[in-house]
């Protein structure tokens, strides 16, 4: 495959990423409800962990282990930063 091609399938892929995480962000606000009805914290370490846990278990390469918590460190960062301003 030429890089265009290469290029295309990854403008693709940024734009199901984009969608995907949006989704998510819909998912953390509508949780954000939830918690501030029963008074719940937004930070929730025990099921971070267990987010963590599963996506590791699950991460078939070539990213790293390292990389992909990273990844989904920040994503988390952000939607609990969104669920706390909600």
């Amino acid at each position: 495959m030429e890089l265009e091609n290469w290029r295309g399938q990854i403008d693709e892929l940024n734009l199901k990423l984009l969608k995907a995480l949006n989704d998510r962000a819909r998912c953390a606000l509508e949780i954000a409800k939830v918690k501030k009805r029963e008074m719940l914290p937004v930070y929730d370490p025990s099921r971070e962990k267990k987010i963590f846990e599963n996506i590791l278990a699950h991460n078939t390469g070539p990213l790293s282990n390292e990389s992909v918590q990273r990844i989904f460190a920040c994503i988390i960062e952000e939607h609990r930063r969104m669920q706390e301003s909600a």
